[in-house]
């Protein structure tokens, strides 16, 4: 009886520290996000820009360099999208379209990448600061490994391509033109 009483406080005593454990799921996504962000890609929680959604999803950010921004556009898996969406390729929708068309070198590549992805990758998301893959981590760190040089050549594609034009600092030529030279011209 006492053996009986050792072996229960000792499964108390053992319990909680088997619940700190991580579990393998645990550990195969911190397998794949160590991996992921050694390759520069920035991993978030944070709420997708899904209609209705509750909660945080992994995001997966590629950044544009800040002299070179991207268009805006949001792509939604059929599975997450209304049908008042327009449909774009493979079983995604336009939830917001790029103001200008995609070029060939941009467009080629997303639609390869679409049609790749796995079943949880329910948004990609581009903003004039980084593209965003928001997915639910199903897959290992080497099986995911095959797509970022997709998504590499991809934000390469569309860097530069911002729907608004980047400010840029006055020139010479402006600067002549400016109300303060046309005061002294006597135009006012």
């Amino acid at each position: 009886m006492e053996w009986l009483i050792i072996v229960l406080i000792l499964m108390f005593v053992i319990a909680p520290v088997m619940w700190l454990k991580p579990s393998p799921r645990q550990k195969r996504h911190a397998a794949l996000r160590s991996q992921t962000s050694k390759q520069g890609v920035s991993i978030k929680l944070e709420k997708p820009p899904l209609h209705n959604f509750k909660g945080t999803m992994p995001a997966y950010r590629w950044h544009y360099p800040q002299e070179g921004p991207g268009p805006d556009f949001l792509l939604v898996r059929d599975s997450n999208a209304s049908e008042a969406l327009a449909p774009f390729h493979a079983g995604w929708r336009w939830r917001i379209a790029p103001l200008r068309p995609l070029p060939d070198d941009a467009a080629i590549p997303l639609k390869a990448l679409l049609e790749r992805l796995p079943q949880d990758a329910l948004v990609v998301q581009s903003t004039p600061y980084a593209l965003t893959l928001w997915w639910w981590e199903s897959q290992t760190a080497e099986r995911f490994a095959t797509y970022l040089p997709d998504f590499q050549q991809l934000r390469n594609s569309l860097q530069g391509r911002a729907d608004q034009p980047v400010n840029q600092p006055l020139r010479g030529a402006e600067l002549s033109a400016s109300p303060a030279s046309d005061q002294d011209a006597g135009l006012s």
